[in-house]
């Protein structure tokens, strides 16, 4: 029952230009070395069975790994990094993310078939287009015993708008206008306008969901040391800087249980290191496997190599549209004589599949057929064509400008596709040149202006963080966090704004279906291939996701004994 004077406990929100929604930053440019508007369940339908590319090269990708046979002592797990933080606010790259989503939940969760379902709200209402409804679950404890309420969650959800905390997903909180308890155990979000991915993020780290006790006691502390204070199957452990973190199963949790007693993260950054760990048993599993060694891993004996969705398209950003990238025909020659299928083979292990679109078919599963089809008919071509980009180059009167393309020794998906870049400019008469970049320095491409001076273009691998083709393409409107060349076009804009107000999900569809094609047509990036999550078991456990769901979905607890 609604409290009446629950109404003025309320956060707002700050008016002020959000901060860069940082998932669209270090995530972005990680490489595989370093490495539904109105219902709950959003209307998709997961990702494809298999896939492969137009090259033949042929990969299969499977909706999950078997089920646990049984519980387990505890499992070890390679990371390739250690999180600086894990308070949910900063929760921006794969290794807070891998180990935050197994501790703090949010008010929705992403499936690890890629729907959305009730998280901490059993029931998300929609009675009008700038108004959430979140029935909180009753009984769900945080990890220090106490009870979650209402005035938890609006306290979590204010964390990300307080612009005093530079929150990574602050730009999701943008038309948000109020937060307010509107019962014990009921939240009411008011929008200053519809916004049709709100929701949907409510499922990732920007949903999520902390004791407000806990966090005002760890204060500037929160995050790195001490607990989390959230509610999901696994607590904090030990973290021992620069080693490893432990996660320890919460038996207070209102799920089902965790099937294992304990999850521990080792981190081992160096590739090779991290794939001799998986062989050798002193890690059971991993995500993000170096490409170059998906085929030593298949091989090994030890385990299985599994693929899943990832939602992730390898691209070039193209960062500076002021200099000969300006002129969209030297773009468009670029891209022609690119081997993507070259590219596929040797940069992603032959996992993956050749593509003329910034999004994946995946992104799109639950579109009506008529705006999939529209969306990708007739986009960037991705069969080599020379004699038609040398032509588009004659035509600019770009023969022999110079194009500076960044590069680093981070992982081979990134070098490789420099290289491949190089050399398609120098089949068609353009003059690209590589810059070389240190790995620690590559994140800064993603975050500073100055970083990316003299630099034109730079490969950078992207994934959606919800399954909506906006995620992505949303990049493109005059001043957003990831248009690093300043693209303007009033038109693109204002769909990018229709599609955010558009309550119906099929009149959604069809606005980013003609932004899909604008963004093809300008190409404002390169697209290149789709890429698959890739995912290592041992034969001790089983029960991991294949998807990308791990990023933001409790995948830990259902990891268990194989046998």
């Amino acid at each position: 029952m609604t409290d009446p004077q629950d109404g003025a406990r309320a956060h707002r929100a700050p008016h002020r230009r959000p901060a860069a929604h940082r998932p669209t930053v270090r995530r972005l440019a990680l490489p595989a070395a370093a490495l539904a508007a109105f219902t709950l369940v959003a209307a998709c339908a997961g990702p494809p069975k298999s896939g492969g590319g137009a090259d033949g090269t042929g990969f299969t990708l499977s909706a999950d790994t078997p089920a646990a046979k049984g519980p387990i002592d505890s499992f070890t797990w390679a990371l390739y990094a250690e999180p600086p933080t894990l308070d949910y606010i900063s929760a921006f790259d794969y290794p807070q993310n891998t180990i935050l989503s197994n501790v703090c939940e949010s008010l929705m969760r992403w499936t690890p078939q890629l729907t959305l379902a009730p998280g901490l709200a059993e029931k998300a209402t929609n009675p009008d287009p700038t108004t959430w409804v979140y029935d909180l679950r009753p009984g769900v404890h945080f990890h220090d015993g106490t009870v979650m309420t209402a005035d938890d969650v609006v306290y979590s959800l204010g964390r990300q708008m307080n612009p005093d905390n530079a929150a990574a997903w602050a730009q999701q909180f943008q038309n948000v206008s109020t937060i307010t308890r509107t019962g014990p155990l009921q939240v009411t979000v008011r929008l200053t306008q519809p916004d049709s991915q709100f929701n949907q993020y409510m499922a990732t780290a920007a949903g999520a969901v902390a004791s407000q006790a806990g966090v005002e006691a760890a204060g500037k502390d929160y995050g790195t040391s001490g607990s989390l204070d959230c509610t999901g199957p696994f607590e904090l452990g030990a973290w021992n800087k620069g080693q490893s973190i432990e996660l320890r199963r919460f038996d207070g949790y209102w799920g089902t249980k965790a099937k294992s007693a304990k999850a521990e993260f080792r981190f081992l950054t160096d590739p090779s290191a991290r794939v001799n760990a998986m062989i050798s048993g002193e890690a059971d599993g991993g995500y993000l496997i170096p490409t170059e060694s998906y085929d030593r891993l298949r091989n090994s004996g030890v385990g299985t190599l599994s693929f899943g969705e990832g939602l992730s398209t390898v691209n070039v950003n193209v960062t500076n549209m002021q200099g000969v990238l300006g002129d969209v025909r030297v773009r468009q020659a670029l891209s022609l004589a690119l081997d993507r299928s070259g590219f596929v083979k040797a940069g992603l292990g032959g996992a993956g599949s050749v593509t003329g679109s910034l999004t994946t078919r995946a992104a799109w599963a639950g579109a009506p057929e008529d705006a999939r089809r529209s969306a990708f008919e007739g986009l960037t071509p991705t069969t080599p064509d020379l004699d038609r980009a040398k032509a588009l180059i004659k035509e600019a009167g770009a023969t022999g400008k110079t194009i500076t393309v960044a590069t680093s020794p981070i992982g081979q998906d990134v070098s490789l596709l420099a290289t491949a870049v190089q050399a398609a400019g120098a089949s068609i008469g353009l003059d690209v040149q590589l810059k070389t970049i240190a790995p620690n320095a590559f994140t800064s491409l993603f975050t500073s202006a100055e970083a990316r001076q003299g630099i034109d273009m730079f490969p950078e691998t992207y994934y959606d963080s919800i399954t909506d083709p906006l995620d992505l393409l949303a990049n493109f409107k005059t001043g957003a966090y990831q248009n690093f060349a300043s693209y303007s076009d009033p038109a693109y804009d204002d769909l990018v704004k229709q599609a955010t107000n558009a309550s119906d999900p099929a009149q959604r569809y069809a606005i980013e279906a003609r932004l899909q094609q604008t963004a093809s047509r300008q190409l404002l990036w390169i697209p290149v291939a789709e890429w698959p999550t890739a995912v290592f078991l041992n034969k001790r456990i089983t029960g991991a996701p294949t998807t990308i769901s791990y990023m933001y979905y409790p995948w830990a607890a259902d990891v268990g004994a194989a046998r």
